[in-house]
């Protein structure tokens, strides 16, 4: 599951989809916008074009929303049922975790929504 050629595998370690070499983010995780999501044109190992048409990554966003959701939801059952806080206080610790956790959550999105359309090829690595 976690070995190469496995999406989880190439998912978490944020690698080509394909090739599961080449890396598909160009930085590390930040706050900064402009370096959050900025990908490769293509796969160093592969080739694979990453930005596969025009818009491609508009997708993304249900995958976003769905992140999100669950998050959300994971929070606010932690925050009622195990810490006893009222319901103002939840939703303030919903809205902290999704500010600290946005840039992960696009990189994952992202990362996803193009794991949905390409495949692992043994034949390349």
């Amino acid at each position: 599951m976690f070995k190469k050629g496995g999406k989880l595998y190439s998912i978490f370690k944020a690698r080509c989809p394909k090739c599961n070499e080449g890396k598909f983010f160009k930085f590390p995780i930040s706050y900064n916008p402009r370096k959050v999501t900025k990908i490769y044109d293509h796969c160093s190992n592969c080739n694979l074009k990453y930005m596969i048409e025009p818009s491609f990554y508009f997708g993304a966003m249900y995958i976003n929303y769905g992140i999100t959701v669950a998050i959300s939801i994971f929070i606010f059952l932690i925050s009622t049922l195990i810490f006893d806080i009222s319901l103002l206080q939840s939703f303030a610790a919903i809205i902290f975790s999704l500010v600290i956790l946005a840039p992960l959550n696009l990189r994952l999105s992202r990362i996803i929504w193009i794991h949905i359309f390409v495949n692992f090829d043994s034949k390349i690595s």
